[in-house]
């Protein structure tokens, strides 16, 4: 156990002690002064800290010294109504504060009561209050900046990190301090009701057990009870100050005294203006004259020298400001980071700035948000940041998207407008300007405001133009989102499954497997649009498989039977006969045979004018399927998909080749053609 444990159990339990045995008034004295040193150092911690949070125990802290203070006061009063005896501190405050006047005594203590229950603790527990409600609805919103700050590329992960957890702690705090607050509150109400049952019980105890007049022992033990309450009320009043003092703290950047000098001195017309009015007031009315010039004089001067050293500032800032641009100007560029080539980049013109711009409404911040979740969630990969820029070479309402600082695409909107879509069995036209959808190049028209709700009742698709840029952006991240996982993607990914699986990922990495390894498995999956969500699936197979073959293409190859559930969910629907074409067993064999195997892999060595039969053939055979609406499947068998995927890849990218391996068995297949040469 730590001596600060050691220390705080102490602490509590001494605290429950004192309230049980009787002390001598001299021990008194010391938790008294003691008392006083707690909460002094509570006060000026509280003053000078920067932020409430700094002192985020302090909820505890109130506790802790609310439950010391009435514990010493449950023991001064056993001492003084047993043997008339407090101790020399209570004894001296009761004296020196009220002057030997019981009358002095109980006013000074009232006014203390007053000013620490109805003013201080009061306003510190609205302020409490108030601060835990506002923290509380303010943090979905803070959430949300957070995620876009991360999203534009302002912080990074652990940045987000680290802001998401200070909003957390800060609504945390205020809720403890909307409940601490009632300890002081409590504590001030119990002082006032223990001074006065002291006296009572102070003057029938000296009557009647220590043989003194009435008068006699009213004037001892009144006097005994307010010094009593008086050490217990002061240090109860630093502590009530030091509460409002912390929830009401609004800097972050600055001592309270720095941030009160500049707030107050920092205007020398209020200065000037003030110290007038004094000296105005000191020569044209019967006050104190040579009191009030003094204190405008000096209010006056201070505003002389504020105003003054502004005046200096300014010239030296700019003297400053000269150099600095001096400096910059001589020293030699900084290309290094020039050379940072960010993942995923959405550029667009002037005119799609307000989609993007919060202030004015736009929400396209949040829908990129949303597009790294949704891929998180269907595919199981993290996307990397996406940076969103505005470009002024670019046409006003035209956008591009990049992937590792290349175009892949672009597109055009019209602010203002939206795209309708004819899914295909509208008959009636409507007026409009002929375009293409960008995400998917079907035929569209952008449509005016005026005429959405009529286009929507004939039955068209109508999107407006955040929308078209978030599917499109989505829709290109998953085309190329093999080649965005990246080495410390892939351990990011391992480390969390080796939080729950430790023993599997032990046994493949790095004995069986290296990440690279696994990186090309993962890549191959998401290449076709497998979600490689179910890690945990995918490594189990991989270290069955990977001791006897560490081609990436075969474990794919496994680890694509080993999710049939996965594949057959995306690209059949369950109790409904899915159309598909199927490939001759001839090619099959003719892949197959000229399949040549090398370190680096596999790869397929058929002449150019077979590999165009086949392509021409799977051709006209998807042309059936699309004619019946259908999306293009071609199920081979499981030795052969791999290669013929490869084959048909660069002429048929939406080509979906599946082998009998990969389909669940509640899947009903119809065959609409084969693939022959």
């Amino acid at each position: 156990m730590k001596i600060g444990d050691l220390v705080v159990g102490g602490f509590l339990i001494g605290a429950i002690i004192i309230m049980i045995i009787p002390l001598p008034p001299g021990l008194i004295d010391v938790f008294i002064i003691l008392n006083f040193a707690i909460a002094l150092i509570i006060l000026f911690n509280a003053l000078f800290s920067k932020e409430a949070l700094n002192m985020s125990s302090f909820p505890t802290i109130l506790l802790f010294t609310t439950v010391f203070r009435l514990a010493i006061n449950v023991s001064s009063t056993r001492s003084i109504l047993s043997t008339g005896d407090g101790g020399k501190v209570i004894e001296t405050f009761g004296n020196f504060v009220g002057g030997g006047n019981v009358v002095i005594g109980i006013i000074v203590f009232m006014i203390l009561v007053i000013v620490q229950f109805m003013v201080i603790t009061k306003g510190s527990e609205r302020v409490s209050e108030v601060s835990a409600r506002f923290t509380l609805d303010a943090m979905p919103g803070k959430q949300m900046a957070i995620d876009a700050d991360l999203n534009s590329g302002l912080i990074d992960e652990q940045q987000a990190r680290e802001r998401r957890q200070k909003i957390q702690d800060e609504a945390s705090f205020y809720g403890s301090m909307d409940g601490a607050s009632k300890f002081v509150k409590g504590d001030a109400v119990a002082g006032l009701l223990i001074t006065f049952i002291n006296i009572i019980g102070g003057i029938a105890s000296g009557y009647f057990f220590l043989n003194l007049e009435i008068v006699e022992a009213m004037n001892k033990f009144t006097i005994m009870t307010i010094g009593d309450g008086l050490v217990g009320q002061l240090p109860a009043l630093m502590i009530s100050l030091g509460t409002g003092i912390l929830v009401t703290k609004v800097s972050k950047e600055a001592d309270v005294s720095d941030t009160l000098a500049k707030e107050l001195m920092s205007v020398p017309k209020a200065l000037f203006l003030s110290g007038g009015a004094l000296v105005f007031l000191g020569i044209a009315t019967p006050l104190p004259t040579l009191l009030l010039m003094f204190a405008g004089g000096l209010i006056i001067t201070i505003g002389i020298v504020v105003n003054n050293n502004s005046k200096i500032a300014e010239v030296t800032s700019s003297i400053d400001q000269d150099d600095e641009d001096a400096k910059e100007i001589r020293k030699p560029e900084n290309v290094i980071s020039l050379l940072q080539v960010d993942p995923i980049e959405l550029e667009f013109g002037y005119g799609i700035i307000p989609l993007a711009d919060v202030s004015q409404g736009g929400d396209l911040l949040d829908r990129v948000v949303m597009i790294r979740r949704q891929v998180a969630i269907e595919l199981g990969a993290v996307v990397p940041v996406i940076r969103l820029r505005d470009n002024i070479q670019l046409n006003p309402n035209q956008y591009i998207i990049k992937i590792k600082g290349i175009k892949v695409s672009e597109g055009e909107i019209l602010f203002d407008h939206y795209m309708a879509m004819n899914p295909g069995y509208i008959e009636e036209d409507i007026p409009g300007v002929p375009t293409l959808e960008p995400a998917f190049n079907l035929p569209a028209k952008w449509i005016s405001e005026a005429q959405r709700e009529r286009a929507e009742a004939l039955g068209y698709t109508v999107v407006d133009p955040p929308s078209i840029i978030a599917t499109h952006l989505t829709e290109i991240v998953k085309a190329h989102l093999d080649e965005l996982l990246t080495r410390q993607d892939v351990q990011t990914l391992i480390s969390n499954v080796k939080e729950s699986n430790p023993v599997l990922v032990e046994e493949l990495i790095p004995k069986l497997l290296n990440i690279g390894e696994i990186q090309k498995v993962l890549q191959c999956l998401l290449r076709e649009g497998v979600s490689i969500r179910d890690l945990i699936t995918v490594f189990e197979v991989l270290a069955d498989h990977a001791s006897t073959t560490r081609d990436t293409d075969i474990l794919t190859e496994y680890v694509r039977q080993a999710l049939k559930r996965t594949i057959s969910n995306k690209f059949f629907s369950p109790g409904e006969m899915t159309s598909v074409v199927t490939l001759d067993p001839t090619i099959e064999q003719t892949i197959m045979d000229s399949v040549k195997q090398t370190e680096q892999g596999a790869y397929i060595t058929l002449e150019p004018s077979i590999t165009q039969t086949i392509i021409k053939s799977v051709e006209k055979e998807v042309s059936k399927l699309e004619g019946l609406g259908k999306q293009p499947i071609v199920v081979t068998s499981p030795i052969v998909r791999a290669y013929f995927k490869k084959l048909t890849s660069d002429y048929l990218k939406d080509l979906i080749v599946i082998s009998y391996n990969e389909i669940d068995s509640n899947v009903e297949l119809q065959s609409v053609g084969m693939v022959t040469i």
